[in-house]
């Protein structure tokens, strides 16, 4: 089982090679140091992974690949995802026949228009089709006067 010290000489040893490996495949400096990253915690959290290892930068480059493969993978998934919701929230905003349908639709345009495009995402992904309609939400009635006080009750 390798210490923290054979993880330190594992990076002074390797990073550099990995670095250059992983930039040319994510094209991108902040994924290839996020990667680089990923690969040597996963090593410190489970050093058994180099027991009986032979040839260690071959070794860490097919971790890295493997990484590196994996984050591509769930970013394309990511942008898939977001235009599949595109697509399908643009059906949310559609004119409604329905008046206090269509009066929900705008309001609800204008709340996610103040969002930040992060939490709007995520709120249009959150109202898909099972989300209730106008005609099925209750309005909320707030209290004009306060409540009374645990004290005037007694």
């Amino acid at each position: 089982m390798p210490s923290s010290l054979e993880l330190a000489r594992l990076y002074d040893d390797h990073a550099q090679a990995l670095f250059g490996f992983l930039l040319n495949l994510t094209r991108h400096e902040a994924d290839t140091r996020d990667v680089l990253q990923e690969v040597f915690v996963k090593l410190a959290r489970q050093p058994e992974r180099l027991n009986g290892v032979r040839d260690e930068r071959a070794f860490l480059l097919r971790l890295a690949r493997n990484a590196a493969i994996d984050r591509l993978r769930r970013r394309a998934t990511r942008e898939r995802n977001y235009e599949q919701m595109a697509a399908e929230s643009a059906s949310a905003f559609a004119p409604a026949h329905d008046p206090d349908e269509q009066g929900f639709r705008l309001a609800l345009a204008a709340a996610l228009g103040e969002l930040p495009a992060t939490s709007a995402r995520s709120s249009i992904s959150s109202s898909g089709k099972d989300s209730p309609s106008s005609a099925s939400l209750k309005p909320f009635a707030f209290r004009q006067t306060p409540r009374p006080a645990a004290t005037d009750m007694a």
